[in-house]
C-alpha cells in the first residue's frame, strides 16, 4: 500500500521551493500527498531566521506527539535551516522524531524515511556541503502559471545579523544553461512567470568568475518563448550595477518591480551589520533604477532595534524610508539569533523601545504605501489570476492577481469564467495600504495553457521540471541532470 505524507513548510521563498522538491522525491518515491494532515509522514521545513523559530518548531512536534502515539506507524521527519543549526538536538528534546535532515541534503529525505523504519531508530544525517544541487531533483510544482528557479544556493556575506551563511553554506551557481534549460521548459508547459531565486541572487557569477553574468540571464529570459514574467529576488545593493537595471529596462519580460533589502538607513548600523553599502549608494540605485523604469514599484526589508540603535540612528532609516518612498516594506524587530555576531553584541535593546519605533515604521510605511497605492486608482494593470492570495475572495466574490509590478489586486470576475493563471485587464477603482480593488468590469481576458491546466494533478518529474497528468517514470537523478553545478 502506498503511504501519504504532507509537508509543513516555514520561512523564505527558498524554503517553499526546497518543499516542492521534498514532495517531488516523496512522490517518486511511491508515496501520495495528503489533502489532510492524517497523513503517514509529517515533514516540517524549518526556517531559523524568524523570530521564536525554535519555540514554533518544538510548539508543533508537542502537537504531534499524541498523534503519532495514536497512529502506529506514522513518521516524522525535520528539515531545513533550523534541522542544519540544532541537529541531534531535535531529537534529544523531541525523541519520537523519525528523521533530521539537513539544507544541504534534501535529496536522502525518502533514504532516510526508509531507514528508519526498517532499523525504528531516529535517523540524524546533517551534511556539511551541498551534495546535489536542488534543481536537479524531482519536484511537485504547486502551480501551473508561475514557478521558482533557483540560480544559486548559499551566501558569501557577512551580515552580523544573519544566520543564513553558516547553515546554507557558501553561494554556489548553477550553470547558465542549465538554469535556462528550466526556464525554457517550464514556459513550454504552458508556466506564464517564473522568479529567480538565491540567497544573494545579483552575485550570480561569482562562482564561475563573470560579474555580468546575472544581467546576462535576465536578457537572456527575455527570449525564451512564452514566457510573459520574470521576477527575482533578492538582490543585494552591493551588487547591483547598472548593467543589471539596463537589463531590466531594455528586457520587456522583466517586471517592473524590485525588492531590495534596506535593513538600516543609518551608516553607522550598516556598519555593525557588515552591510558593504551605504544609504547614499542605496538611494542612488533607486534613482537610477527609477530613471530607467519609471513605474518600478520597489520593496525593501528592515530591522529596528539592531542592537546599539540609538534615536537618532533610528531617525536616519525613518528619513530614508521617507526619501526612497518604498511600495511596501517588510519590517522586522531585531532578535537575537544565537549563532550571530550580532547576538553578542552589547547594547541589547528593550524590547518596549523596538516595539515603540518599530510601530513608528509600520505607520509612516503604511501612509506612503496608501498614497502611492491611491495614485494608481483609475489606472489599467494587467493581472496574472492567482489562487490563495485573497482571503476573503469568497465572501466578497472577488478574485486576486499581481499586477506586473507585483501589486496585489483584488477584482470582480462578473459573469466570466475566468481561472487562475488566466490573464485579465481591470481598471484600479480602489488603492488600500497593502491591495488594489478593482469593482468595475473585466476590461479583457486571455485564457492560457496554465489556466487550462489549473487543478490538474501536477505529477513530480526529474531535472526539477513540473508536468500535469498521469506520472511518468523517473530516470535516475544522477542521469537525468549530468551533475551538479
Amino acid at each position: 500500500m502506498s503511504r501519504s505524507y504532507t509537508i509543513r513548510t516555514y520561512g523564505c521563498q527558498m524554503n517553499v521551493h526546497d518543499s516542492e522538491r521534498m514532495a517531488g522525491l516523496l512522490e517518486a518515491a511511491g508515496y501520495e500527498r495528503s489533502a489532510t494532515d492524517e497523513a503517514d509522514v509529517v515533514v516540517l521545513n524549518t526556517c531559523a531566521v524568524r523570530e521564536n523559530a525554535d519555540n514554533r518548531l518544538y510548539g508543533n512536534l508537542g502537537h504531534l506527539r499524541p498523534v503519532k502515539q495514536a497512529r502506529p506507524g506514522m513518521q516524522i521527519a525535520v528539515g531545513g535551516c533550523l534541522a542544519q543549526k540544532d541537529r541531534d538536538t531535535i531529537v534529544r528534546r523531541a525523541p519520537w522524531v523519525d528523521v533530521v535532515f539537513g539544507t544541504h541534503n534534501v535529496g536522502k529525505l525518502p533514504v532516510l524515511l526508509e531507514r528508519a523504519r526498517h532499523n525504528q531508530a531516529a535517523q540524524v544525517e546533517i551534511a556539511e556541503s551541498l551534495e546535489v544541487f536542488p534543481s536537479t531533483l524531482p519536484t511537485r510544482r504547486e502551480s501551473a502559471y508561475a514557478g521558482w528557479v533557483s540560480i544559486s544556493v548559499g551566501c558569501n556575506n557577512t551580515c552580523t545579523f544573519c544566520i543564513v551563511p553558516s547553515l546554507r553554506g557558501t553561494e554556489r551557481d548553477r550553470r547558465p544553461g542549465d538554469v535556462l534549460a528550466e526556464v525554457e521548459a517550464l514556459a513550454a508547459d504552458g508556466v506564464l512567470e517564473v522568479t529567480l531565486l538565491g540567497q544573494n541572487v545579483n552575485a550570480y557569477g561569482v562562482e564561475f568568475g563573470d560579474r555580468d553574468a546575472f544581467a546576462k540571464l535576465l536578457r537572456a529570459c527575455g527570449d525564451v518563448p512564452g514566457l510573459e514574467r520574470v521576477r527575482f529576488t533578492s538582490p543585494h545593493p552591493r551588487e547591483f550595477s547598472s548593467s543589471v537595471i539596463a537589463a531590466m529596462a531594455e528586457t520587456p519580460n522583466v517586471c517592473p518591480q524590485l525588492h531590495m533589502p534596506l535593513q538600516s538607513g543609518s551608516d553607522s548600523v550598516l556598519r555593525r551589520m557588515r552591510r558593504s553599502y551605504r544609504s547614499a549608494r542605496f538611494l542612488s540605485i533607486l534613482d537610477e533604477v527609477r530613471e530607467r523604469i519609471p513605474d518600478a514599484a520597489i520593496s525593501t526589508d528592515i530591522i529596528v532595534g539592531f542592537p546599539g540603535e540609538t534615536e537618532e540612528e533610528f531617525q536616519a532609516t525613518l528619513d530614508v524610508v521617507r526619501t526612497a518612498r518604498f511600495a511596501s516594506a517588510f519590517t522586522f524587530q531585531y532578535s537575537q539569533r544565537p549563532g550571530t555576531p550580532a547576538a553578542d553584541l552589547p547594547d541589547q535593546l528593550p524590547k518596549e523601545v523596538v516595539q515603540e519605533r518599530y510601530m513608528r515604521l509600520v505607520e509612516l510605511q503604511e501612509e506612503i504605501s496608501w498614497e502611492q497605492n491611491r495614485a494608481l486608482e483609475g489606472r489599467v494593470v494587467e493581472l496574472l489570476v492567482a489562487s490563495g492570495e485573497g482571503r476573503k475572495d469568497g465572501a466578497t466574490q472577488r478574485m486576486s492577481g499581481r499586477a506586473r509590478d507585483g501589486r496585489l489586486v483584488h477584482f470582480t470576475p462578473g459573469d466570466r469564467e475566468i481561472r487562475p493563471g488566466d490573464i485579465v485587464e481591470v481598471e484600479v477603482t480602489y488603492g488600500a495600504p497593502h491591495h488594489l480593488v478593482a469593482d468595475g468590469p473585466v476590461r479583457s481576458h486571455r485564457r492560457t495553457r496554465a489556466g487550462d491546466a489549473h487543478g490538474t494533478p501536477v505529477r513530480a518529474t526529474g531535472l526539477g521540471l513540473p508536468g500535469f497528468g498521469a506520472p511518468a517514470p523517473l530516470a535516475p537523478v544522477a542521469a537525468a541532470c549530468g551533475g551538479a553545478s
